[in-house]
């Protein structure tokens, strides 16, 4: 006979978080805060995203049944949603001491290190977890992010590659490669991999609204902005400013003369037709 903790994990499982919580909630006190049922009501909780309550949960699991890898990994994902780096590093490292070639810790270990700005040191980390598991979804995920992190997009593009090739129906593993084609420059392949993913998760708000704007982008009338697009529009702009500075500084004012309303109607474009054709692809999809 099932009892509530095995019910509560099959329906977590089952992407059902909260009705694994209601199913805790039948469990007799002495239960209730006992191990097996701090792991899986810790886990309901990261899949809610309610991370206050998640750190909370990881925290009594860990005081009523000691050191535990899971929960440690847990516990530093929530805290790293929490904006708490220093808590996170001691919960991955907590977990790594007792499972050095957990490749979830790793992973996680290297994406903190990409977000306090040290890509060299996730690349190591992700080094490991691959050499432990390489064809982990979580590993493909982390050397992509990585490789962003260290500038190298077309290293980006690749891994991403293998990701979706490894796991083509993974929404994650086509929005990854989806941005490192937008990074790219190739609109039309980004958009085809963002609508793949929005499809197999359509209450995905996110990607939906990725998929809009990789449809936006990739359509005619923004292919004169693919300049502001692929370098940004702060570089654009410094480009223009050391063109003409440029040209004034060799004799050619009256060409700045030529191209300065040019340039402001290109200025003009950019900040009125991708909002308009937004609109337009929207009521067209009604």
């Amino acid at each position: 006979m099932s009892t509530p903790i095995d019910r509560a994990r099959y329906l977590l499982l089952a992407g059902r978080p909260e009705q694994a919580l209601q199913e805790l909630g039948a469990l007799p006190i002495d239960e209730a805060f006992g191990p097996p049922a701090m792991q899986v009501r810790c886990a309901a909780l990261i899949l809610l995203k309610r991370w206050p309550e998640a750190v909370e949960a990881a925290r009594a699991g860990l005081a009523a049944g000691g050191p535990d890898p899971q929960l440690l990994l847990w516990l530093g994902q929530a805290e790293q949603e929490m904006g708490h780096p220093e808590a996170v590093e001691q919960a991955l490292l907590g977990g790594l001491a007792l499972d050095p070639g957990d490749v979830d810790l790793l992973c996680a270990y290297a994406d903190l290190c990409v977000a306090e700005g040290q890509p060299d040191k996730a690349a190591q980390l992700v080094a490991h977890a691959a050499a432990e598991d390489p064809h982990a979804a979580v590993v493909f995920a982390t050397r992509v992010r990585v490789a962003f992190a260290l500038g190298d997009d077309r290293e980006a593009e690749r891994i991403g590659q293998e990701f979706v090739a490894a796991y083509p129906e993974d929404p994650y593993a086509l929005a990854l490669l989806g941005s490192a084609n937008a990074v790219r420059g190739d609109a039309r392949t980004a958009y085809s991999n963002y609508r793949q993913a929005a499809a197999a998760q359509p209450a995905n708000e996110v990607l939906t609204d990725v998929a809009m704007e990789m449809r936006v982008a990739q359509h005619p009338l923004m292919r004169p902005l693919y300049p502001m697009r692929r370098f940004g529009p702060l570089q654009t702009w410094l480009a223009w400013i050391a063109l003409t500075t440029l040209l004034r500084a060799t004799g050619f004012r009256a060409v700045v003369l030529v191209l300065t309303p040019i340039w402001l109607l290109y200025c003009i474009y950019s900040w009125v037709v991708p909002p308009l054709l937004r609109r337009h692809l929207r009521r067209s999809l009604r």
